[in-house]
C-alpha cells in the first residue's frame, strides 16, 4: 500500500513535467513568438522598429519612394519627378559641406577658373557653374522676401526683351502670388530656392528631400508650374546633397558671378554696380544678383545694353 501511494506521487510527478515542456515547444516553436510580459519588450524586433539606414555622416536615408519612415512619410513616388532609390550609394558619398566661390583666377576668356574646376569636378551631379554656350549669359535672380523692387526687374525685362531665372523660398511664392504669376506669365522660369532656407549640408537627406519637395509641390497645386531648377540656399552644398537633388531630376544652379548685393542697407552706387556686372561677362556666365538691391535695378537697363553691344546674347539656362 505504501508501495502504491509513492508510485502514484511520482506518476502525477512525470505527467506535471511533460506538461511543462509542451507548454515551452508551443511558446517558442518556429511559427510563433512568445508574447511579451506586459511592461517589457520583445528581444525580437518587428520591421517597423529596424533602425533607418543611415548615410556616411550619419544622416538618415529618405525612405524608397511607396515606403514610409518616421520622418518621411508624407513622400510618395507620385510626388517625386524622379528618384533613385539606391540611396547606400549616396550615403557612401561625402556629406561634409564643400567650400567654393567663382574666384578671382580668369582664364582668356575672362571666365572663372575656379567655376571651370567645379563644372569638371561635379557636372556629372546635374550641377552647374558655369556655361558652355559661346556668347551666352544667364541672368539669375534670388528671392527670400520682396523689398518692392521685383515689378521694376521685371519691367526692365520685359522692355528689353530678356529672361531671367527668378529663385524663390516657398515663403515668397506664398505672400507674393501676383509677382509669381507675372514671372511664369512673361516666360521666366521660377526656381526652387528652398522652403525654409535651410543650409542643406546640415539636414538628414530625408528632411532636405522634404523641403525641396514642399514647395515644389505647392508650385504644382498652386500654379500648375513643374520646377526644373534648385539653388542651393548660401550655395551650401556637399557632394551627397547633389547626388541626391539630381537623382530627382533638378539641374542644380550655381553661379560665376555675384557680389555683394544683398544688404538693402549697404547698397553700392549704381556705376559701382554696373561696372561690376559689366566687368565680369563671360561665355556661359551665370549672373546671381539678387532682387532686394535698388542698386541692381538702377543698373540693369543699361547694363543689358552694354552686354548686348559686346556681342553677348541673353538666354534661359537649359544647358545638359
Amino acid at each position: 500500500m505504501k508501495f502504491l501511494k509513492t508510485a502514484l506521487i511520482l506518476s502525477a510527478m512525470l505527467a506535471m513535467v511533460a506538461l511543462t515542456g509542451c507548454t515551452a515547444c508551443n511558446n517558442t516553436g518556429s511559427s510563433s513568438i512568445a508574447p511579451s510580459v506586459p511592461g517589457t519588450t520583445s528581444s525580437i524586433p518587428s520591421v517597423s522598429s529596424v533602425p533607418p539606414v543611415t548615410s556616411s555622416e550619419g544622416s538618415v536615408l529618405p525612405s524608397k519612394p511607396g515606403t514610409s519612415s518616421s520622418s518621411h512619410s508624407e513622400t510618395t513616388s507620385s510626388m517625386i519627378p524622379t528618384l533613385s532609390t539606391d540611396f547606400s550609394e549616396i550615403g557612401a558619398l561625402d556629406g561634409k559641406q564643400v567650400t567654393w566661390g567663382p574666384g578671382r583666377h580668369k582664364d582668356e576668356s575672362n571666365r572663372p577658373t575656379d567655376c571651370i574646376g567645379l563644372q569638371e569636378k561635379y557636372g556629372k551631379h546635374n550641377a552647374y557653374f558655369i556655361g558652355n554656350e559661346k556668347g551666352k549669359i544667364y541672368l539669375t535672380f534670388d528671392e527670400g522676401y520682396e523689398n518692392g523692387y521685383t515689378s521694376k526687374i521685371l519691367d526692365v525685362l520685359k522692355d528689353k526683351k530678356v529672361p531671367a531665372v527668378f529663385f524663390v523660398t516657398k515663403h515668397y511664392a506664398k505672400t507674393n502670388p501676383e509677382l509669381i504669376q507675372r514671372m511664369i506669365d512673361e516666360g521666366h522660369v521660377v526656381g526652387n530656392h528652398s522652403d525654409k532656407h535651410p543650409n542643406f549640408t546640415t539636414l538628414p537627406l530625408d528632411a532636405a528631400q522634404n523641403d525641396i519637395m514642399s514647395l515644389h509641390n505647392y508650385m504644382k497645386e498652386t500654379y500648375n508650374y513643374d520646377m526644373s531648377l534648385f539653388r542651393y540656399p548660401e550655395g551650401a552644398f556637399s557632394e551627397q546633397t547633389l547626388a541626391l537633388v539630381g537623382k530627382m531630376g533638378y539641374k542644380q544652379l550655381f553661379w560665376s558671378f555675384a557680389y555683394n548685393d544683398w544688404d538693402p542697407e549697404k547698397q553700392p552706387a549704381t556705376e559701382d554696380a554696373y561696372k561690376r556686372i559689366v566687368d565680369a561677362a563671360h561665355d556661359g556666365a551665370i549672373y546671381l544678383l539678387h532682387a532686394v538691391s535698388s542698386a541692381n535695378t538702377a543698373a540693369l537697363p543699361n547694363a543689358i545694353d552694354t552686354l548686348r553691344s559686346n556681342g553677348f546674347e541673353f538666354a534661359l539656362f537649359n544647358e545638359g
